[in-house]
């Protein structure tokens, strides 16, 4: 379907027509409809499906209509990390060209600059904020932003939120909201808590739900069956061999990436750590210090896995297996992105197999398994059977808006500059 054949202004056709998007993503198809029509909605989609324009749009087309308070925030979209509310941003810049919708971007950092520049836009009453929950509580909390005349209220990688502790930050920031709303809430994955926050805040919504995409053919997946304690002697083996170059190393929990980070350090690899404990400001220079190439190697948790965008990573690996295809899916994915290749090697524990089992079902392919150096001793065998995690977690597939995701349907995004400066600028 292409954005011409749904019911959206001239504006907003434009704007898609000045940034060179043709044709809807299944997720835009689905969901956007829906959202015109006034609907809460939960869309379970992965990152890479187009679900910011999928909520974009239609608030922006709404917006565009008139008819909303002026000056009055009108619109809070919430995002789990920095790095997401910035690529939101920075799509609202651009879907809003030629209309007179203004947006302004609030997230976590000790630049008392910032705080200022974003507290003067929210007073002016930016249509649309984008906020990180701890940053937006900030704000609320001062006493002089109004969220009783908020009409569109959007939960983006929610299910992120809650991994990263803010269901409370999220219920107290719904307390400063109206009722009478629009709640939209994007989630990769649908587990019981996410279910929980929706039976909350959502009114009678429609639910979406996409099928996880498998991963791109041009990643070569591999798999370590060992021990544990045998992990860090294959990471030992493996730079051994082919010094380290542009790696992702996944870890289950920020604990386990700070000893993981602190192992590598002591055979002088060249590495960083990215986890939920690190204040802004020494993620955003983690970030740098690897995108530039002055770290070879970042463990992180999964607060990396989704929502950022580096395109020359040459090796990830799962220290950890995944609790769940989806999180299979988005962590390898951060490999062999924009035409180039990669390499996903997953450490497979007794403990794991099981676990390991229902990517392989879920993929429907036995992914290779490479065997553990000689030196690190004997290995267990593959048995998926007996081992102990016993748990598998697969994608629900039986709704009945479920579609494949195929691509996100844009070519050649330029870069424009807005006639009017935002009231964030």
């Amino acid at each position: 379907m292409n954005f011409s054949e749904l019911n959206l202004e001239e504006s907003v056709l434009q704007a898609l027509d000045a940034m060179n998007f043709v044709e809807c993503t299944p997720v835009q198809e689905h969901t956007i409809p829906v959202i015109l029509e006034g609907r809460d909605l939960i869309g379970v989609a992965q990152t890479g499906t187009g679900k910011t324009a999928a909520y974009l749009l239609p608030v922006l087309n709404q917006l565009s209509k008139g008819g909303y308070p002026a000056d009055a925030i009108n619109c809070i979209i919430m995002s789990p990390t920095r790095e997401l509310a910035q690529q939101i941003d920075q799509q609202m810049e651009g879907f809003s060209y030629f209309m007179p919708a203004s947006s302004v971007a609030v997230y976590g950092g000790n630049d008392g600059i910032r705080f200022e520049q974003e507290k003067r836009g929210m007073t002016l009453g930016a249509d649309v904020v984008i906020a990180t929950p701890g940053r937006l509580i900030s704000h609320l909390s001062l006493g002089y932003v109004d969220l009783s005349k908020v009409s569109f209220f959007i939960l983006d990688e929610a299910d992120r939120m809650l991994d990263m502790g803010f269901y409370d930050d999220i219920m107290q920031i719904v307390k400063y909201l109206p009722k009478e709303r629009q709640t939209i809430m994007f989630s990769a994955t649908m587990p019981a808590k996410i279910q929980q926050l929706a039976n909350t805040i959502l009114n009678n919504p429609v639910e979406v739900k996409l099928a996880v995409s498998k991963p791109a053919d041009k990643i070569i997946q591999t798999a370590y069956v060992c021990y544990e304690n045998q992990k860090l002697g294959i990471v030992r083996s493996l730079f051994s061999e082919h010094p380290a170059e542009r790696v992702i190393i996944f870890a289950s929990s920020k604990l386990k990436v700070k000893e993981v980070t602190q192992a590598f350090r002591r055979m002088n690899l060249n590495v960083g750590e990215m986890h939920s404990d690190l204040e802004q400001s020494q993620r955003d220079q983690m970030m740098h210090e690897f995108k530039s190439g002055r770290i070879n190697i970042l463990v992180a948790t999964d607060i990396v896995s989704r929502g950022i965008d580096i395109d020359d990573i040459r090796l990830v690996i799962n220290y950890d297996v995944p609790n769940d295809c989806e999180d299979y899916v988005h962590r390898i994915g951060r490999t062999a992105r924009a035409n180039n290749d990669g390499c996903a090697i997953t450490f497979v524990s007794e403990k794991e197999q099981t676990r390991f089992k229902a990517i392989e079902d879920f993929l429907e392919k036995t992914i290779y398994k490479i065997p553990v150096p000689e030196v690190l001793g004997e290995a267990p065998e593959y048995n998926p059977k007996s081992a102990s995690d016993g748990k598998r977690k697969f994608h629900d597939k039986g709704n009945r808006n479920h579609v494949k995701g195929n691509g996100n349907g844009r070519r050649n995004h330029p870069k424009r500059r807005r006639n009017e400066p935002r009231k964030s600028e």
